[in-house]
């Protein structure tokens, strides 16, 4: 089975909706789990690997919520499928690096991805739009809970879970969620924000997580803690640092619409300004420009239409999806070029930013 034609094409992807996907992109539960009397992948060898993926494997395929699913070994995937199957956060970084003796079955909805052999011997998340980690929490679990009826789980009654890393250890649960805060982030409180959830004992990354830059005011935020509290538990603390987060970004926005309009109006205009003109754009200047854009519609500076249409642009032009629409080997210098061309040629029928109204005035005192 070819992994193009098995995922949804990017724009399908843009449309899918979930409660507060203004500011909550993705929400995703994983969990680490490994076999027991076998070494952890980073520390065993081929043989073992594949012996690993030939239990895990049809174990994975058998069950009901991964039926008709995409399922093969790594060493058959393409360098530029797997990096495209990254940009879609289908699969972690560490997994695209693995060949032979590591897998991926990914459901057809991309809503279940079970990774075998990457970090841990099983790495199964459940991804949904917006802010729905409850429901992505029953679903990995349900998954969890029929496979450990299948597969004999590595086990401690004194620690849990034993995963390859320590942090992972006990429940191996990694709750997290894909936040777009542009408001903080024009607000200069950002680094606030930041700084109060890492307090709580939560982690903020970038757009592809650890050890990544938070490109278009896309950030991360994760539990840290594995060991000593229950996994409904982390999934409704994470869930209630997150519903503060939200109502602080919508504040932002809300205080720089009524006291900075020129100052968030010539950010979403700079950014209409450049993708509609240029040239020649890196990957990183486009994501960031479209997450104003993103801004603008959310806002209602443009078109219902325009969120769709961005979110479409923030796949389209990352680096494996833009090479994916040209059969020659493009260089980075040619990907800008083909980016810019794309990018003009899609918002060219989008019409510049209505400006924000200007705040009412205050009533006149007696």
């Amino acid at each position: 089975m070819n992994i193009h034609t098995f995922l949804a094409p990017p724009a399908e992807t843009a449309r899918r909706t979930g409660p507060h996907d203004r500011i909550v992109l993705s929400s995703r539960v994983r969990l680490a789990r490994n076999l027991r009397d076998f070494s952890f992948p980073g520390w065993a060898k081929k043989a073992e690997r594949l012996t690993v993926v030939d239990l895990i494997r049809p174990a994975v395929e058998q069950l009901p919520e991964l039926a008709g699913c995409f399922s093969e070994s790594m060493d058959k995937l393409s360098a530029l499928d797997k990096q495209i199957l990254v940009e879609r956060h289908l699969i972690s970084r560490e997994h695209a690096a693995r060949g032979a003796g590591s897998a991926l079955a990914l459901n057809r909805e991309e809503t279940l991805c079970v990774m075998i052999n990457e970090e841990d011997h099983l790495r199964m998340q459940a991804l949904r739009p917006g802010l729905q980690l409850r429901h992505a929490w029953e679903a990995v679990d349900a998954v969890d809970s029929q496979l450990e009826q299948k597969l004999n789980y590595a086990f401690s009654l004194e620690l849990g879970y034993l995963t390859a890393c320590p942090t992972n250890l006990g429940t191996g649960i990694r709750v997290s969620a894909m936040l777009h805060l542009p408001g903080l982030v024009l607000a200069d409180q950002i680094n606030a924000i930041v700084q109060s959830v890492s307090k709580l004992g939560l982690a903020v990354r970038g757009l592809y997580g650890e050890g990544s830059e938070a490109l278009g005011n896309i950030f991360q935020v994760s539990n840290q803690r594995t060991l000593g509290e229950t996994e409904p538990a982390i999934v409704e603390r994470l869930e209630k640092v997150l519903t503060q987060i939200i109502e602080h970004e919508d504040n932002a926005r809300t205080n720089l619409l009524e006291q900075r309009p020129k100052i968030l109006f010539n950010q979403i205009g700079r950014a209409y300004g450049i993708l509609t003109n240029a040239h020649i754009i890196t990957s990183k200047e486009a994501i960031n420009m479209l997450s104003f854009m993103r801004l603008g519609a959310d806002l209602g500076m443009f078109p219902a239409t325009a969120r769709a249409l961005t979110d479409e642009l923030f796949i389209l032009t990352q680096p494996a999806h833009l090479q994916r629409l040209h059969t020659g080997k493009l260089s980075a210098d040619e990907r800008d070029l083909v980016r810019a061309d794309m990018i003009r040629e899609r918002l060219k029928t989008m019409e510049r930013p209505t400006p924000p109204p200007p705040p009412a005035p205050s009533p006149a005192a007696d």
